[in-house]
Order: structure tokens, then C-alpha cells, then sequence
């Protein structure tokens, strides 16, 4: 299943007219990071080895909102970090719904239950939980016991409260195609969330355990096992079925990652949200000065074995909306 039918109208219009407009480079969604500070340490992340300075900042509602305003990007997904630990993030969502912005909000779902009255349910905003295995292998992923009940827990509650709860998975060298499965059929059957993200991890050179991630080889193997047997139909995607070829092997692309661009307290990161080199002042200043030419695989080396959705689900949905074809094939769930 892809996005939901309105939203998959409003993005598609929204390709459309930047493309009437001849623009070559625009946004599909920001990734937003208004700190990088977590209440996990997650083995393979590494957004929390930023000094104890930089994990102090929080980016001011206003901040935020401007940097949405000015790449005009119909989707944000606010990440960090644990976004929950923003003292204004309750505003901070209300305030881009307003302007119908298509919100997720990534967490560790630990804080929800404190903090979930600041929301309020919308089509325009959807929890976005992090779950990347059954309670075993997610504890050991987030490196403390108890963190999969707790966010099974605050899924159900919001699910019961009326919100679109979607799960993102990120799968490591330490996963089978078993385990894969495991979980997906637990978010899908199970768990009920309205659409699952998945994506390989990506090699981050500051993470503490650098024998965690998968090689593109392996990451073509996973997936292909897993999805094999109509399970891949079955599951409620939030995919297009483009990238899911991409992540099997079937297809492949080159990376757009200037469609989903990164703005943290820092500014606007060069090139993705998973690599750093340098900061822009401007979305204009990111876009226009950025060698994009240099990066993604067979280009630079750290691009080497990255799958990511911030690379090639934008590549996956251009693809899509330039054949008719492929958009009749999204329409009816791939």
C-alpha cells in the first residue's frame, strides 16, 4: 500500500508544477532535526556523539517553521535525536499542520505517554515509531531492555486515541530473512499500524558498533528472501513499489538526495541527514552550490554500500510519476 490517496494527489500535484516551472532540484520532504540530544544510545546511530554542547541546543518553534517555509517541501519528517525532548514540539507539529504540511514525527515512543496530549489526530500528522525487531532483537538494537514493550504499549494508545501511527525499521547485518519477517507481520497483523518504512542502516562513521551494517550484496539478499512469497504484497508499505524493486535488486538508481534535504541546528546539512560535509546558510545556498555529481555509489566511497530511503525513494518516486505504467502500479499497491 502506498501513501494515502490524498497525500500521494498533493504530492503528485506538487512534482507536477515544479516541473512546469522547468526546476531541476526541489524538495519532496525535509528531513528536520531540531536537536540531536536522545534518551537512547542506540548502537548504530551517530547522532549522539555530538559534544555535550551541541546536545544542549534546541532550535526555537520559529526556527523550524522558516526553514519549512523556505524550501516549501509538502512533507517533514522531524527527527533528531528524540524529537519528544523538545520542550515545544507540541507547537512546534501544530504550528506546520496549520500550514498543511504532511508531519511525521520519528520516536523511540518512550515519552509518548507524557507527552501525547500535546497532539491532537490529523490526516496531516502521523507518529512515526521506531521498531527494528521483536523484543529481543529491538532491546539489543537500542542497547536498554524494555524499550519494546514500552513502544508496543504507546503504538496501541495512540492508535486508540485516533492517530496515524506509521514504524520505521532499519535491519542490520545481524538480521535474516526470518527476522524480517517476524517483525513486519507483527507491525502489520498484529500491531495494525497504518504503513511501515524500512530501510537498511546506514554505515555511520561515528557509531559505536561499525560491524552492524549491511553491504548493498546483502541488503539485495535480505530483502529479496523476505519479500518472497507475497509477503511483500501483503504488508501495508509506505513505499513506492519502485523502491522496494530497488531494495531487492531489481532495479537500480542513481541518489537524489537533494529531494529530501537536512536542516539541523547547524543549518542545512550537505549533502543528507547521514552524511556531513559542511553547512549551508540558505535551501538556495544548499541546492545551487552543493556538487551533487560527487556523491552516491561508485562517487564516494562513504556512499559505497547506502540504500537508504533519503537517497532513493525520491529517485524511486520520479521514476514512478514519469510512467504511466509504474503510477498505475503504485495506485494499486505494487
Amino acid at each position: 500500500m502506498p501513501m494515502p490517496l490524498r497525500q500521494s494527489l498533493r504530492v503528485g500535484a506538487y512534482i507536477l508544477a515544479q516541473r512546469l516551472r522547468r526546476r531541476e532540484r526541489f524538495p519532496l520532504l525535509l528531513e528536520l532535526e531540531p536537536l540531536f540530544a536522545c534518551n537512547l544510545k542506540c548502537a548504530g546511530c551517530g547522532k549522539i556523539q555530538h559534544p555535550a554542547g551541541v546536545l544542549k541546543q534546541r532550535m526555537p518553534v520559529e526556527q523550524a517553521v522558516a526553514a519549512v517555509e523556505e524550501c516549501g517541501a509538502p512533507m517533514v519528517s522531524i527527527a533528531g535525536g528524540e524529537p519528544l525532548m523538545h520542550p515545544q514540539i507540541g507547537e512546534m507539529v501544530e504550528e506546520l499542520v496549520a500550514r498543511r504540511k504532511y508531519v511525521f514525527l520519528c520516536t523511540n515512543a518512550l515519552l509518548i505517554p507524557r507527552k501525547i496530549d500535546e497532539f491532537t489526530p490529523s490526516p496531516y500528522f502521523a507518529w512515526a515509531v521506531h521498531i527494528d525487531g521483536l523484543r529481543e532483537r529491538h532491546d539489543a538494537s537500542v542497547c536498554k531492555e524494555g524499550v519494546f514493550d514500552e513502544a508496543v504499549a504507546a503504538v496501541r494508545e495512540c492508535r486508540r486515541r485516533g492517530f496515524r501511527v506509521t514504524t520505521n525499521t532499519t535491519f542490520f547485518a545481524g538480521d535474516s530473512p526470518r527476522t524480517v519477517i517476524e517483525v513486519l507481520d507483527f507491525l502489520n497483523d498484529d500491531l495494525c499500524v497504518d504503513q511501515m518504512m524500512i530501510s537498511p542502516g546506514y554505515a555511520y562513521e561515528k557509531a559505536p558498533d561499525q560491524d552492524c551494517f549491511l553491504g548493498v550484496r546483502q541488503t539485495r539478499e535480505l530483502f529479496r528472501a523476505a519479500f518472497a512469497g507475497g509477503n511483500r504484497r501483503r504488508w501495508r508499505f509506505n513505499h513506492s513499489p519502485l523502491f522496494l524493486d530497488f531494495l531487492e535488486g531489481k532495479t537500480d538508481f542513481p541518489c537524489t538526495a537533494w529531494a529530501i534535504p537536512s536542516y539541523s541546528v547547524f543549518g542545512w546539512q550537505r549533502p543528507c541527514y547521514l552524511m556531513a560535509d559542511g553547512y549551508a546558510k540558505t535551501y538556495r545556498e544548499l541546492v545551487e552550490e552543493t556538487d551533487w555529481s560527487a556523491y552516491g555509489r561508485g562517487r564516494d566511497a562513504r556512499c559505497a554500500n547506502c540504500m537508504a530511503h533519503c537517497g532513493y525513494e525520491p529517485t524511486a518516486v520520479f521514476a514512478t510519476l514519469g510512467s504511466l505504467r509504474e503510477s498505475l502500479r503504485a495506485l494499486r499497491g505494487g
